[in-house]
C-alpha cells in the first residue's frame, strides 16, 4: 500500500504543474487583454476626434495648383486654361506657335529650327508627335497636313 506522504507529494506535484500552466495561460490572456484595451482606446480617441472635426464649421480648402512637370501628360484644354499647365517642352512649342513667325502656321522642320533644335528626322518626328498631341488635346490646330497653328489662329 502506498504511503500517505507519497500520495500527497504526487498530488502536490500535479497541482503545481496545473498552477504553472494556468499562470502561463493567464499571462497570455493578460497580454491579449492589454492589446485589446489599447485598440479600444485608439478607436475611442478616433471617434472623439472625428466628432470634434465634424462639429467645427467647414473650412474652405484651397485647390492644389497644377504645375507643369517634365514628362507629364498633356491635359485636355478647358475654358480658362493657359499654356502654363503644360509640360515645359509643350509650353515652348506653344510659345513658338503663338509667335508672329508662325502666323500662317509652321511645319515641324520650321518649328525645330525656331526651338533651336537640329532639323534631323528624330527631332522633327518628336516635335510632330508633340504637335499632334497638342491638336488632340485642343491646344493647337493642324490647318493643313503637317502645318500647325495655335488654337484660335486664323486658318491660312
Amino acid at each position: 500500500m502506498p504511503s500517505v506522504l507519497g500520495l500527497l507529494e504526487a498530488r502536490e506535484k500535479k497541482v503545481r504543474e496545473e498552477v504553472a500552466r494556468l499562470r502561463e495561460e493567464a499571462e497570455r490572456v493578460q497580454a491579449a487583454l492589454g492589446e485589446a484595451e489599447r485598440a479600444l482606446q485608439r478607436l475611442a480617441d478616433a471617434r472623439v476626434t472625428v466628432a470634434e472635426v465634424l462639429a467645427e464649421p467647414p473650412v474652405a480648402v484651397a485647390e492644389p495648383v497644377v504645375s507643369a512637370v517634365a514628362g507629364s501628360v498633356v491635359p485636355r484644354r478647358a475654358e480658362g486654361m493657359t499654356a502654363t499647365v503644360l509640360p515645359p517642352d509643350y509650353q515652348r512649342i506653344m510659345s513658338v506657335l503663338e509667335s508672329d513667325a508662325a502666323r500662317e502656321g509652321m511645319r515641324c522642320q520650321q518649328l525645330a529650327a525656331a526651338l533651336g533644335l537640329q532639323a534631323v528626322p528624330a527631332k522633327v518626328e518628336g516635335l510632330r508627335s508633340k504637335a499632334k498631341r497638342l491638336v488632340e488635346r485642343g491646344w493647337a490646330l493642324q490647318v493643313r497636313p503637317g502645318v500647325f497653328t495655335p488654337l484660335g489662329a486664323p486658318a491660312g
